[in-house]
């Protein structure tokens, strides 16, 4: 009996289950990375790991896994990390935000030109077609410019308008219906737009192909013109496509940080996409009432504290508080780990602030007294089988 006791007391060190080991570590400052789907925000992060301290701890490593080292959280840790994200919208706004350029003419698109006391010009345009008989795809009633860029007009013959606006193609037909007509009045005007466009992908009501007119295209009227958001979407979570690169914008936190996404204009070309709530889930385990697959909130944010609560809080019987863990990034990149001491209340005012990243993981790990009970648990089967094994044999 005493040796099977030493042997279950001596067993807590192994004891099954999850478990978060951390040593100390030589200090070394900590640079986030984050995960590759969120590398815009990473940056900020670890800018603001630089400028909060140093890490002491290190989450243990294993043949599998890498030694990582561990950031205390508390108020200078999450105001770092708030400076820093704002700091980084501030630089992508400036980075993604131009003076609009007027339209200039494209393949496609539609004009209407009117030459003032010659009507015998208008029969060049044909009959008027109404728009209600027309499909959606059918060009307005005009003189449509050709894959080529070019425009052919009674008199004035062919002409290279691609990239011209519209007040430059009247000045050139005006000066070449000159040499037959006596101080032409030309009009020209845009009958439909048609070369240009965006793409309005995700979770939006109506996604689609969004023509780009003479009015310059913000952010906000690209999203209005393909319906708006959805009840699922995550508007922390945009990504622009733009020759050939992508920038994830957090519509959120630069509406609360006061910078209006209204600078933002779309190019044509542009692929906008809203990211789906449920694929920015962050998963919450260990010692919680439901472990789940937190969702944030329909502003795309989810804190700290918003995943503990979705998932029934922590265990009061089972967790230690003082062990919550918030694991970040891949094996592949630069993964970190957050640390909180939760015993204390005032520590939620810290979680409520700690905003996670898509793909986090919050762990809560068990006390001492579970461990040791879980132990027990499988150990006293075997040791009261060898007691009556013993029974037996005498």
């Amino acid at each position: 009996m005493a040796v099977a006791l030493c042997a279950a007391l001596g067993a807590c060190a192994v004891a099954p289950g999850m478990r978060m080991s951390l040593s100390r570590g030589s200090t070394q400052t900590q640079s986030p990375a984050g995960n590759s789907s969120n590398a815009e925000t990473s940056t900020a992060a670890s800018a603001a790991a630089a400028t909060t301290g140093t890490a002491s701890q290190v989450a243990d490593a294993t043949s599998a896994t890498p030694e990582v080292p561990v950031t205390e959280l508390n108020v200078e840790t999450v105001k770092g990390f708030q400076e820093a994200r704002l700091k980084q919208q501030q630089q992508q706004i400036e980075l993604l935000s131009a003076v609009p350029q007027p339209y200039t003419i494209g393949a496609g698109d539609v004009l209407q030109i009117v030459v003032w006391d010659h009507p015998e010009l208008a029969a060049a345009v044909g009959t008027t077609q109404s728009q209600a008989s027309t499909r959606p795809g059918d060009p307005f009633s005009g003189f449509v410019v050709d894959q080529s860029g070019e425009l052919t007009f009674p008199y004035a013959g062919t002409l290279h308008v691609a990239g011209l606006r519209a007040e430059d193609v009247q000045r050139r037909l005006t000066a070449a219906l000159g040499r037959y007509f006596i101080k032409p009045q030309v009009t020209v005007r845009m009958a439909s737009y048609r070369a240009h466009e965006v793409y309005v992908d995700g979770e939006v009501r109506s996604p689609g192909v969004v023509a780009v007119n003479d009015v310059p295209m913000s952010l906000y009227e690209a999203i209005s013109r393909a319906g708006g958001f959805s009840d699922t979407a995550d508007q922390s979570d945009l990504v622009l496509v733009r020759e050939g690169k992508s920038h994830r914008i957090n519509l959120t936190q630069m509406v609360a940080s006061g910078l209006s996404p209204s600078r933002l204009y779309l190019k044509p070309g542009d692929m906008l996409r809203v990211v789906a709530r449920d694929e920015n889930d962050v998963y919450v385990m260990g010692e919680v009432n439901k472990p789940i697959s937190a969702i944030p909130r329909r502003t795309g944010r989810i804190t700290l504290a918003d995943a503990i609560a979705q998932a029934g809080s922590v265990n009061s019987s089972t967790a230690d508080a003082a062990q919550m863990f918030v694991i970040r990034g891949a094996l592949n990149g630069k993964p970190e780990v957050f640390h909180l001491d939760g015993r204390s209340p005032v520590a939620m005012l810290v979680a409520k602030e700690f905003d996670l990243q898509p793909k986090d993981v919050v762990y809560v790990d068990g006390n001492g007294l579970v461990r040791f009970n879980r132990v027990l648990t499988l150990l006293i089967p075997a040791i009261n089988a060898g007691l009556t094994a013993g029974l037996v044999a005498k």
